[in-house]
């Protein structure tokens, strides 16, 4: 240890050593010439010393670092693209992984133990497999908290946008509904107050308590002291009993909860008016809320799992005893998985975090095509440094200590690419962010520690590869015959490594131009579909009394007065009632057909009430017969309007028209269809049936139209707020109105498709740039090193149409090399990209046939300039060379 320490000493104050060690080998020297004895040699003397004064290996290493920095600082044009290369690649790699980091491993802020804690996820048999049940109900929540062993804490979760605040300065904000114990799981201490407890979350209701989120306490109340002031959140009157700490998020991504109220404080609030308030705790017929468990020690995740399984079908059981219409146990098989807390990394992730998976996979490809084109400039750099290395070698360096510097040069310019790649990790973060993340607008955009750990990583990961790529690859060249060979002789020797590298390239960019097109046709198919509506001018404003109870004549006359604000507006063109829109709510209900047993055998049918002016606000074409009218009222003949797909599955071949159905009950009176309108999806974009029928709304439930639909001039962007204000003017008490448009939905449906065609255009987009000027390098390298023979080609008859038609012939041969083998992969891999389109086949034709004519451009265009730096040869200079 000792001497470690005095050789550490040692290295900061070398260069008093040298002047030490100097004068006395001087004072040597003068001895030994005095007593006429032979001298030896200083070097080996002075090199014997310094090696006690230090460490060999780090010495070397500290001069092949600067032999590198020189060498690079000769070449800033080399070293430029070479760090900016990589950083493309390791840039694409950063951010992806900044994305998946946040929506799948990244444990959440201050949550304790992270490992130990599982998201529950249930499933169960269904007409189409296996079904996940994205919520469930909290008497289901109460079995499985009741009948499990394996955990040591449990809670429930929910959460939802509501009105914080009274009067105009009401707005709607997320809002996280949860169980005493979910604070238990973090390692968490309030700014200011405390969190709510057990006796605060109890059924049948809890009490009216609410702790905010800092960032919300900040930018609504400066921080000041709001402990005790009320504050409504939706239907409840809350006392301010808390202020979460910085940076706490819960267990929610992107934009985080502006309040916490107990979960039965909301479910209390909630049922209050419903017939049986007891029933969100005592039924299974209301799924709204998840699971969230930490396992006892020494319960693996698999017991946790077998544990929870059993206690849901025990549950199921005890449904089953007071809801007949449950399939058996037998065949619904329930289970229940104690998984991953990201919901993306769960059954649950969807499309787009498999999505984000496929593009992470591309950022890697990015990665290896830039590492080949920076190990095709490395084995040029080789070439045109064979006489250096040789004489090098001639004089004793050895074949390792080039390999160091080569390693060593590489590692250097990866670290350049590194800073460059977290620049562009940086500048792109945000966006990406924005593009998975839903309402990410609060997160951090910057890449954080694990990110630039990894970005780090791979940045080495490239340095070595490139660098022994480049040495792996690079001719081996006899020592006597590099030192005799003169200006000319042996300068262009054909690469078949860098040849193959470049096809690599060219492969692995058909690849991504090809998900890429898919993507794109794929984007275009869900765009231009007909959804049976027109959503892009429909504003959506949703009411709510907010506990404000109104008998139902009061409430046509709100109606009525609500819709006669939005009409006055001057944007607004048409307005209607309704109850529900696409991808937001849904309602079913039984209904009964003459000549058929079970309606429901035959799939699910959805129904909307609206007013007459629906079909009219959403655009939606009636193909036969009529819409609503305002004849259709209270006591007139009672009318239903049906979708094309649900006349077709009723009444195969036969007209709808001249049926009924009977609502609710066979005993009921029978509904006359009077129309047939287009079929509209309401759930979802690919496995939507589109079984729906429409009622009138004043025949049904006057006064029961909770949205209304507004169709507006202009942009609709801009009319938010201003209708927003003249409906809230009319709401009574602590009535609150939401508008926002029907267009944010329906994009948020197609997030998916409009992330992959993102990406792998940008991705594919990169790799093809990054491939042209691999190909642009390879056949300037190529032709500069052929300026003599093109030369003597000329000067011996040969045309410069033909010079250049070698030229590109030459990319052109590596493209249709590439073109080929990265057409087969991508034919290869298409099973597997399939699921992720809409669609649209993965084998495509014409996004074939696109690719590779794109590609043998690039190519052309890529060659083009040597090709014409070609016919410039002078035969002269090559004749006199010789």
């Amino acid at each position: 240890m000792r001497e470690w320490l005095n050789r550490l000493v040692d290295m900061f104050r070398r260069d008093r050593l040298d002047a030490e060690l100097a004068e006395e080998l001087r004072h040597h020297r003068a001895l030994a010439t005095r007593d006429g004895e032979r001298t030896t040699s200083d070097l080996r003397t002075r090199e014997a010393a310094r090696d006690q004064w230090s460490w060999p290996w780090l010495d070397q290493l500290v001069q092949d670092t600067r032999y590198a920095a020189r060498g690079l600082r000769r070449a800033p044009g080399f070293a430029a693209t070479v760090a900016l290369t990589l950083g493309l690649g390791i840039g694409a790699n950063a951010m992806m992984f900044g994305v998946l980091d946040r929506l799948m491993f990244k444990p959440f802020a201050m949550l304790r133990d992270p490992a130990t804690v599982h998201r529950v996820y249930i499933e169960s048999e269904g007409r189409q497999g296996r079904v996940p049940h994205t919520t469930y109900e909290y008497t289901r929540y109460l079995d499985l908290q009741r009948w499990t062993t394996s955990f040591s804490q449990s809670a429930g979760i929910a959460e939802g946008r509501m009105a914080i605040g009274t009067g105009e300065a009401a707005r709607e904000r997320r809002v996280a509904y949860v169980n005493a114990a979910f604070w238990d799981f973090f390692e968490a201490r309030p700014v200011a107050g405390r969190f709510f407890g057990p006796s605060e979350d109890s059924v049948p209701a809890g009490a009216p308590v609410v702790v905010l989120s800092y960032g919300y306490w900040q930018a609504e109340f400066g921080g000041r002291n709001v402990l005790g002031q009320p504050l409504q959140v939706g239907e409840v009157l809350a006392t301010i009993i808390g202020v979460a700490p910085r940076g706490f998020t819960g267990l929610w991504e992107g934009d985080p909860p502006a309040a916490y109220i107990p979960i039965t404080t909301y479910a209390g609030a909630h049922t209050a008016r419903f017939e049986d308030p007891t029933g969100y705790y005592t039924r299974y017929n209301w799924g709204w809320m998840k699971m969230i468990v930490r396992r006892k020690p020494g319960v693996s995740a698999a017991e946790a799992t077998a544990d929870l399984t059993r206690a849901l079908e025990r549950s199921w059981t005890t449904q089953l005893a007071i809801e007949s219409e449950v399939p058996p146990l037998a065949i619904a098989k329930p289970t229940a998985v104690a998984g991953p807390l990201k919901q993306a990394a769960g059954p649950e992730g969807g499309l787009e975090a498999k999505t984000a998976r496929w593009v992470m996979g591309v950022a890697v490809i990015v990665l290896l095509i830039a590492c080949a084109n920076v190990t095709n400039l490395l084995l040029a750099r080789h070439l045109r440094r064979r006489r250096e290395t040789a004489v090098r070698l001639a004089l004793g360096v050895s074949r390792g200590r080039l390999l160091r510097q080569a390693l060593t040069e590489c590692v250097m310019l990866a670290s350049a690419g590194c800073v460059a790649g977290i620049a562009i990790s940086q500048w792109g973060g945000a966006a990406l962010r924005r593009l998975f993340l839903n309402n990410a607008g609060s997160v951090e955009v910057g890449p954080d520690g694990r990110t630039v750990l990894v970005a780090s990583l791979v940045a080495l990961f490239a340095g070595l590869v490139t660098a022994l790529g480049a040495v792996i690859l690079s001719p081996d060249s006899e020592l006597t015959g590099t030192l005799k060979s003169g200006t000319r002789e042996g300068t262009h020797q054909r690469s078949r490594s860098r040849s193959a590298l470049l096809v690599i390239q060219g492969a692995l960019s058909v690849i991504l131009l090809v998900g890429a097109g898919l993507f794109v046709r794929s984007l275009s198919r869900v765009s231009d579909m007909r959804l049976g509506y027109e959503p892009e001018q429909v504003l959506v404003a949703y009411s709510s009394m907010r506990g404000f109870t109104l008998d139902s004549a009061s409430r046509v006359v709100l109606e009525r007065r609500l819709m006669d604000a939005a009409q006055a507006s001057p944007a607004v063109e048409t307005a209607t009632q309704a109850t529900s829109i696409p991808f937001w709510s849904t309602s079913s209900r039984d209904f009964f057909v003459d000549g058929i047993d079970s309606v429901r055998r035959l799939g699910r049918f959805t129904y909307q009430r609206a007013g007459p002016e629906y079909f009219d606000v959403m655009r939606t074409r009636i193909v036969r017969g009529r819409g609503f009218t305002g004849a259709d009222r209270k006591g007139a003949p009672e009318v239903v309007v049906v979708s094309e797909s649900m006349g077709r599955v009723l009444w195969p071949g036969q007209d709808p028209l001249t049926k009924c159905i009977r609502i609710r009950a066979d005993t009921m009176p029978c509904r006359a269809i009077v129309g047939i309108a287009e079929d509209a999806i309401q759930n979802s974009m690919t496995t939507d049936a589109r079984l729906r029928y429409y009622l009138p709304l004043d025949q049904e439930r006057p006064g029961g139209g909770q949205l209304l639909l507004l169709r507006v001039r202009g942009n609709p962007s801009a009319q938010l707020e201003p209708v927003r204000k003249a409906l809230q003017a009319v709401m009574p008490g602590l009535g609150y109105v939401s508008v926002f448009e029907l267009r944010e939905i329906i994009a948020d449906e197609q997030r998916s498709w409009r992330m992959g065609a993102t990406m792998f255009v940008t991705f594919g987009g990169l790799a093809l740039l990054v491939a042209a000027v691999g190909l642009y390098g390879v056949i300037g390298y190529s032709v500069a090193q052929r300026m003599h023979e093109l030369g003597v080609r000329i000067a011996l008859g040969a045309r410069r149409k033909h010079v250049m038609q070698l030229v590109l012939g030459q990319g052109i041969r590596f493209a249709m090399l590439g073109v080929g083998i990265g057409l087969l992969v991508a034919i290869w891999v298409s099973r597997w990209i399939e699921p992720l389109l809409f669609k649209q086949s993965a084998r495509d034709p014409l996004t074939y046939s696109v690719v590779a004519g794109l590609l043998i451009l690039v190519a052309l265009a890529a060659s083009a300039g040597p090709a014409l730096k070609a016919t410039r040869a002078d035969p002269n200079d090559a004749l006199r060379s010789d």
